[in-house]
């Protein structure tokens, strides 16, 4: 008998996001990517998870705004949940000046042609030792290349606006990893303390890093945690 695990990407990722991680594992795992409901709130993309999913009760993993997606997929289809692995998220709303931040950019892409991401941005997602990894920054280039302005529109502006989900997600029952890199810059360092401090059920792991993009820069590793975090019953 197989194990089912569903994965859900960051924003602006597809199946490419998950190739180093899923070779790590064998014919025993069921790997089942979802997509990011293009939908215009959170609520919405969860009520089409709950429809499109087959199995009753799931083992979830999110991966940045994913991770983000599955805990509030999980705060509100809690039934639906079996365990929750998440990946450099942090699950709280944003700031006003980031809402701002993000709306002209929205913006812009209406007035230019949409280039992606900037090889400079893409570093900034890395570890200090793979900003110059040609490997990863093709690839993270060609997601964002290959989904294309609409969908990144869609994506950004439907996710301006989120619950903090500290409360809920620290009391759900369920068993939960948590796993982030110590300086990554997109994960917001008071909340996982908070979160942290609250939350029952719940293993932390921290890489000593400033990794990002954990399922491409640590595959063998994020790997080795999941299994784990299958095997495991509690914290």
């Amino acid at each position: 008998m197989t194990t089912k695990l569903y994965f859900l990407p960051g924003i602006m990722c597809n199946e490419k996001l998950w190739e180093k991680l899923f070779s790590n594992f064998d014919e025993k795992f069921e790997l089942i990517t979802l997509d990011i409901p293009l939908k215009n709130s959170f609520d919405e993309m969860a009520d089409i998870l709950n429809e499109i999913i087959p199995d009753k009760k799931i083992n979830l993993i999110g991966f940045s705004l994913g991770g983000y997606l599955a805990s509030y997929f999980a705060c509100k289809y809690t039934h639906r949940v079996n365990k929750l692995f998440l990946m450099g998220s942090s699950s709280c709303a944003l700031s006003k000046e980031e809402i701002v931040k993000r709306k002209k950019v929205i913006d812009i892409q209406d007035q230019f042609s949409f280039k992606g991401l900037s090889r400079k941005k893409i570093q900034s997602l890395l570890c200090l030792e793979n900003q110059n990894n040609e490997e990863l920054i093709h690839t993270i280039g060609q997601m964002y290349k290959e989904l294309g302005k609409e969908v990144f529109k869609i994506q950004l502006g439907a996710t301006l606006y989120r619950d903090d989900l500290l409360e809920k997600l620290s009391i759900l029952p369920i068993y939960k990893v948590a796993i982030y890199s110590s300086d990554d810059r997109l994960v917001n360092k008071e909340w996982i303390k908070a979160f942290s401090k609250r939350s029952i059920n719940t293993k932390f792991i921290t890489f000593e890093s400033a990794s990002h993009m954990l399922p491409l820069e640590k595959p063998f590793e994020i790997a080795q945690e999941i299994k784990k975090w299958i095997k495991e019953k509690n914290g």
